[in-house]
């Protein structure tokens, strides 16, 4: 669908007068375009409805949590307007604007002069984005959690996940499931792991936070010049939660030099190095913000974030890929192996990623 997108920025309160505006970046969930005035640069985005039903809620966490970095950066003698997200109302004084079929449309402040990388080419980019999701996380160390809505409901309940495995086993919609029997008893013999963060949280043992849900290299700015990160962005999954997450999501990504969906699954594997890289970067920026067990459970993050993702892939494969998207018909039995054997690295290695952390 093409949109109006001169009349769309017309609506907001920008700077300038309308020069363009194109498809920019390689999002896959929202369309995001470049708008260009004669005075300015901005990020225009239509927000995905059908994934995020609740665009209103979801603005709303973006701006208590952007308003509340706002304060700090600024307190700390910071730029806000680089290290975090701005979001421009409308000319209404709106956080976004709906057109008449219905779309959501919202604007940020671009941000100059840094760029955004889709795979760890140096390790250095990949310590430094440790750096920014761990500042993320000790700026809003005190910031009320609770407060903020749950975009995606149960999105890392890991126990939950298994519910719905089990039952698209058990319905076997598609007819794979003879096809999938070692995946499927690779994932039910970890089950008993799997509400190890769910209950540390609902137990009070490990502090409720606001985390991000998709801290992938992508979602932090690396300034042009100094290569640190700057700023962390795509907010959208932003949700009360542990860190754990956040954590475990960041290594199941970055530390695999593999694709996804790599069908070889020998070139598929947990580097230890950037491991190591990524957990120094992380815990210089918590410092004392993080819990001793929380610092403890590191790894099992890791490897719960991993787990719960190759089920995810298994669970859709079974049902017929209805959830994530498919350019082939095995891609989702692809993602789920990559996952397990990355699993299977982590294992190996879960004594030497205890030591990992415990001594920095």
């Amino acid at each position: 669908m093409e949109y109006d997108l001169k009349k769309v920025s017309s609506m907001f309160d920008i700077k300038g007068e309308f020069v363009s505006c194109k498809p920019y970046g390689e999002g896959h969930i929202n369309r995001t375009f470049l708008l260009k005035t004669t005075e300015a640069k901005y990020i225009l985005q239509r927000i995905n409805s059908g994934i995020f039903k609740e665009p209103d809620k979801l603005m709303d966490n973006i701006l208590a949590v952007t308003g509340y970095l706002r304060k700090i950066i600024s307190g700390n003698g910071g730029d806000p307007e680089r290290e975090t997200l701005t979001v421009v109302p409308t000319a209404k004084g709106e956080p976004f604007y709906v057109d008449g079929d219905g779309n959501y449309f919202r604007v940020y402040i671009f941000i100059d002069g840094a760029t955004t990388y889709q795979t760890v080419e140096k390790p250095g980019d990949f310590y430094h984005s440790a750096k920014a999701f761990g500042k993320f996380q000790k700026l809003l160390a005190d910031f009320p959690a609770d407060k903020l809505y749950e975009i995606l409901p149960d999105f890392h309940n890991t126990p939950k996940r298994y519910e719905n495995l089990k039952k698209a086993i058990a319905e076997d919609r598609s007819g794979r499931l003879a096809e999938v029997m070692p995946e499927v008893e690779f994932a039910l013999a970890r089950e008993k792991e799997a509400d190890i963060i769910v209950s540390a949280l609902k137990e009070k043992r490990i502090p409720l936070r606001v985390t991000h849900n998709d801290t992938k290299l992508n979602n932090v700015m690396i300034d042009d010049k100094t290569g640190e990160g700057i700023c962390v962005i795509d907010l959208d999954t932003v949700m009360p939660g542990s860190l754990l997450y956040d954590f475990g999501d960041s290594i199941r990504f970055g530390t695999n030099p593999a694709a996804e969906d790599e069908p070889d699954l020998s070139k598929v594997n947990m580097r230890l190095d950037l491991y190591n890289i990524y957990v120094k970067g992380y815990l210089e920026e918590l410092g004392e913000s993080i819990t001793p067990l929380e610092k403890e459970l590191l790894p099992v993050g890791a490897k719960l974030m991993t787990l719960e993702c190759g089920v995810r892939f298994l669970t859709d494969y079974l049902e017929g890929d209805v959830y994530f998207r498919i350019h082939y018909e095995k891609q989702n039995l692809d993602r789920t192996r990559t996952q397990f054997k990355l699993v299977s690295d982590m294992e190996k290695n879960f004594e030497e990623l205890k030591r990992i952390g415990m001594e920095i």
